[in-house]
């Protein structure tokens, strides 16, 4: 819609009129008339364009008209001015005898504005797109995006860019987005007129604008702060000409629950009345920025890096890893003990997702808020140039164990009732919805996570877990067919069919964990025997359908999407509450490589020379293309109520599919 402005004007005066191109200029004319006015006619030089309403569209309007109670004139130019006041209108009115009343002159400069940004998503900054102002998803939709400047170029101190108050280096200018003050006309404004940018108070704690200045040698530049939390209005410069002023925008905070991550940035031309008053506008121009959410990677993602820590008990376990990541093509980053002071998991600590824009996109880790020995090592050795940093702060008696990231996973793209969710669905872990002292993820958390918006959260039930973990009973591996995964669930009734299966064939004496120092083995007989277990993992059964429930219903999963694993829990006392652990290795906590599974070595009952549960993990993973490599993690991990994913994490590629593309 064109812009229009209501201009007042006087007769017997001439009045210097600023005019911005793409807009129109209304003139009441009632308003200007002098007394006992009947008529009027209007005569303008070649670069104006007028017209009287409801009247119709003629070549001049020298002629008298009739003057009525609706008698406007309308003004336009379709091009820039070279000078000042190049332009002219002039307004002539007439009594009952055509006698001339009066005339208003008008003296017309002519300047071309506009405040630009990618809103088409290209990764240029187009002339003036009619979008700029507004946001809309899709592949169709428009908006320009910003990102969360959350990394660090800074040599000399580890400190977030968006921390600091200078742009300390020019590659720290790809992690903003370009925004274009593009002008043209006269060399200078008329006298008090001047261009303000400007931003609300409540975008001011999210954005930064830095405006690009040559220092004099044309191979060096400064880019002063405009605007911040503390300046939310500045002169910006008009340079006349066809010139542009780059300026770049900053992110300083992603979405969150009181964040919806849109951002506007408006420009104003102002008029002077006189020195005594303030300015007023006469044009105003505005571009709207969406703030790029934080975005997970599933496991169906090519790796990149595989991170394990070392300590002085996982020798077995870090051999594994080493054998199984360097056969797989990828990087192992090891985290050795005088960083992680004996923290060994390093799923728990972390989340790797990354940010995304048409102009640029980094990594971004998101720290847990459990901040136990590995606490520094996200900001400390991840955080640097192109990869991001983010946390976010509880109250310390919010945390517990539901607030390390093993309790954080993500889906693969799918598609639900018709609604797709291309970059799929983020999953957590909580209490059950009747629990009165349940365990959840802390809110801040939470909150972050749902803000995000592009990977629409599903809440599962992990409390009935001693360390309450989502990644303790599922986990998604690749597959060639159905919808490109398969959703692995721990299931005690797979286990118990296993075992009776074991049992029938003679192999009742067969020993689970025969062989490992300080455990006692138990026999297939044994553990059929025992109605206690089985009874603990009935509930446990009952805990994890719940969650297959949720899971076919907001993943869109059929049953043939799911393959069951044969792994049984035993139930402790936790808090004054049972809770279950993995009574063996829990082969669904895995670690997924491509096509290359590390699976927790079970150390199952034994038949003819090889463990049948590894034998029945690799019959199901054998239908998908994946190879099982079993690593010995029982000591220092399983021990300590952990396994191969809660000691690994993997930072993966992003997604081909942009996030601002997704249907809303």
């Amino acid at each position: 819609m064109t812009q229009s402005r209501t201009l007042r004007v006087d007769y017997d005066k001439t009045t210097k009129v600023v005019y911005v191109v793409g807009t129109e200029i209304n003139i009441n004319l009632n308003r200007s008339a002098p007394p006992a006015t009947k008529s009027f006619s209007v005569k303008c030089s070649p670069k104006v364009q007028c017209s009287v309403s409801h009247q119709p569209k003629l070549s001049s309007y020298l002629s008298p008209i009739k003057l009525d109670e609706g008698s406007t004139v309308l003004i336009t130019m379709s091009c820039a001015s070279e000078e000042e006041n190049d332009s002219k209108l002039s307004i002539w009115y007439y009594g009952e005898d055509k006698s001339i009343l009066g005339k208003a002159l008008l003296h017309l400069t002519a300047v071309e504005i506009s405040l630009d940004v990618d809103a088409d998503r290209d990764g240029v900054v187009e002339k003036n797109n009619p979008n700029k102002g507004t946001w809309k998803w899709g592949p169709k939709g428009h908006g320009a995006i910003l990102l969360v400047n959350c990394d660090s170029e800074w040599r000399y101190a580890k400190t977030l860019d968006s921390e600091q108050n200078f742009i300390s280096t020019d590659s720290d200018l790809k992690d903003m987005s370009l925004m274009v003050l593009r002008t043209k006309g006269p060399a200078k404004l008329p006298e008090g007129y001047k261009l303000t940018m400007h931003i609300s108070q409540g975008d001011a704690e999210s954005i930064r604008v830095f405006m690009v200045k040559s220092s004099g040698n044309y191979l060096k530049k400064h880019y002063p702060m405009m605007l911040n939390s503390g300046v939310l209005t500045r002169e910006v410069p008009y340079v006349g000409g066809s010139e542009e002023v780059h300026f770049y925008v900053e992110g300083r905070r992603f979405p969150d629950k009181d964040f919806n991550g849109l951002i506007s940035i408006n420009l104003s031309l102002l008029e002077p009345i006189n020195q005594a008053l303030p300015e007023t506008p006469i044009f105003t121009d505005k571009v709207v920025f969406r703030v790029a959410p934080w975005i997970m990677t599933p496991n169906t993602l090519e790796p990149i890096e595989v991170f394990v820590c070392s300590t002085s008990d996982n020798k077995k376990f870090l051999q594994g890893m080493r054998n199984l990541v360097g056969g797989s093509g990828y990087k192992l980053k090891i985290c050795h003990e005088y960083v992680n002071r004996g923290d060994r998991w390093m799923q728990d600590e972390l989340e790797f997702g990354y940010v995304d824009a048409p102009h640029h996109h980094f990594p971004v880790v998101l720290d847990s808020p459990r901040d136990r020995e590995l606490n520094n090592f996200p900001y400390n050795v991840l955080l640097g140039p192109d990869f991001g940093y983010v946390t976010r702060v509880p109250h310390r008696r919010d945390v517990s164990s539901m607030d390390s990231f093993g309790n954080l996973e993500v889906s693969p793209p799918v598609t639900v009732n018709g609604k797709e969710y291309p970059l799929g669905r983020i999953i957590i872990g909580v209490a059950f919805p009747t629990a009165t002292k349940g365990r959840n993820m802390t809110k801040v958390v939470q909150d972050f996570l749902w803000a995000q918006t592009v990977q629409e959260p599903v809440a599962l039930f992990s409390d009935w877990l001693v360390v309450g973990h989502v990644d303790e009973f599922m986990t998604f591996v690749p597959a060639p067919d159905r919808k490109g995964f398969r959703l692995l669930l721990t299931s005690p009734d797979a286990g118990y069919k296993l075992f009776r299966g074991l049992q029938r064939d003679g192999h009742g004496k067969a020993k689970l964990f025969d062989g490992l120092h300080d455990e006692k083995p138990v026999t297939v007989d044994e553990i059929l025997d025992d109605e206690n277990l089985e009874a603990e993992n009935n509930y446990v059964q009952s805990c994890v359908d719940w969650n297959r429930d949720v899971l076919k219903r907001e993943l869109g999963l059929d049953d043939e999407d799911i393959i069951d694993l044969p792994i049984l829990f035993k139930m402790a006392e936790d808090e004054g509450v049972l809770r279950a652990m993995p009574y063996y290795p829990d082969m669904v906590n895995m670690i997924v490589l491509g096509k290359n599974l590390g699976i927790p070595k079970p150390f199952g009952p034994k038949v003819n020379g090889h463990c049948a549960l590894e034998a029945e993990m690799c019959r199901l993973m054998d239908g998908l293309g994946l190879k099982c490599t079993f690593i010995d993690d029982f000591a220092a991990y399983h021990k300590l109520l952990g396994e191969v994913h809660c000691g690994s994490n993997v930072r993966r590629k992003a997604f081909e599919f942009k996030w601002w593309n997704v249907e809303m």
